[in-house]
């Protein structure tokens, strides 16, 4: 991972594999995430307050990077500036190769109209920390909700994808349930399942486990671990060092808004360059 407003450590790079294990899915040609020189500021002048600040990636399609860092260093921010939940106040930023919420022309950008937005977004996938599912719908409907709606799937072929994924997830069993009837772990396997069903070219998970109980923990990790064996590009914002360091291909260090480090999770793990990184690490592992 590149970064313009990188702090320091191991030589600036495009995100790769890194040595990580062998994993399925399509990889080469244009990356399916590139950001450059992407900044977001909040507030007026004179008040700004940096959330994400010159950050340049470059994410090569089926490989996995994991994102870390103390609280308010900008790594949800980072995410949502992905799908356009937050709009970047510099640079541009795309997604297999199609500008995120602009169009470009004779060299000016323009920003898209809202339903233009939504229809871009639909190409990621994004899971939150809390699973916001639809209370009064079963888990099966939650899944083929969106296929319907926004892509305008027939019914009867987005309940058949949908159960197919509830399979994917383990909760084949669980398909007529509603939210309420499900543990945390399930319900973020439901939501896992609910943006898989929108066959995503991207899956970005903002701390997928931070609300779950511990023992419900492993359970939505062996999901994660499932899509990175079959070649889904993903961004990961974790606490979880076990989990960044088998499937991760890259580990991003992220500390008042800028990239400070990033390399292979087991070289940053345990031989972090940057004073900042070493700080975290030795509070968290």
């Amino acid at each position: 991972m590149a970064g313009a407003g990188e702090a320091g450590g191991r030589a600036p790079g495009r995100v790769g594999r890194g040595g990580g294990r062998p994993r399925g899915g399509e990889r080469g040609g244009t990356p399916a995430l590139t950001l450059a020189g992407v900044a977001k500021v909040y507030g007026e002048d004179g008040t700004r307050v940096r959330g994400v600040g010159g950050v340049s990636v470059g994410i090569p399609r089926g490989c996995g990077a994991a994102v870390m860092g103390p609280s308010g260093s900008g790594k949800s921010t980072f995410l949502r500036c992905i799908n356009h939940l937050e709009k970047i106040n510099a640079g541009r930023l795309y997604v297999d190769g199609e500008l995120v919420g602009y169009r470009q022309r004779g060299g000016r950008l323009y920003e898209l109209k809202d339903s233009e937005v939504a229809m871009k977004r639909r190409d990621i996938g994004m899971v939150f920390q809390r699973f916001n599912l639809f209370p009064h719908m079963t888990a099966l409907e939650n899944v083929m909700e969106a296929p319907v709606q926004v892509r305008g799937v027939a019914k009867s072929e987005a309940r058949e994808r949908a159960a197919q994924l509830l399979e994917r997830v383990g909760l084949a069993d669980k398909a007529g349930n509603y939210p309420s009837q499900l543990s945390g772990g399930q319900q973020q396997r439901v939501a896992i399942a609910r943006a898989l069903a929108m066959d995503p070219k991207l899956m970005l998970f903002d701390e997928p486990t931070s609300a779950l109980d511990p023992e419900l923990v492993g359970d939505v990790l062996d999901v994660m671990r499932d899509l990175a064996e079959s070649g889904m590009t993903m961004v990961v914002v974790t606490h979880e060092m076990g989990f960044a360091r088998e499937v991760g291909d890259s580990l991003v260090f992220m500390d008042g808004g800028v990239v400070v480090e990033s390399g292979h999770p087991r070289d940053v793990l345990t031989d972090p360059q940057h004073e900042r990184t070493q700080s975290f690490l030795s509070k968290v592992l």
